[in-house]
């Protein structure tokens, strides 16, 4: 009786163990996607290298 109950709830963790390695993955994919699109909107826009001018030339006159 007690080995039975402790099968089934080592069970029960290693089942959810899986299921939140599963959910974290598919975070870092939906991230990753989200990552993917940004990059390409600010390539295509030519925002990103206005943006890293700006921040260069930003630096460059606080240096003294």
């Amino acid at each position: 009786m007690v080995l039975a109950l402790y099968v089934r709830i080592r069970t029960r963790i290693q089942e959810e163990i899986g299921q939140t390695t599963a959910e974290y993955a598919l975070v870092i994919l939906a991230a990753a996607a989200v990552a993917v699109v940004l990059i390409a909107w600010a390539r295509s826009s030519g925002k990103l290298p206005a943006f890293f001018d700006s921040i260069i030339d930003k630096v460059a006159g606080s240096a003294p």
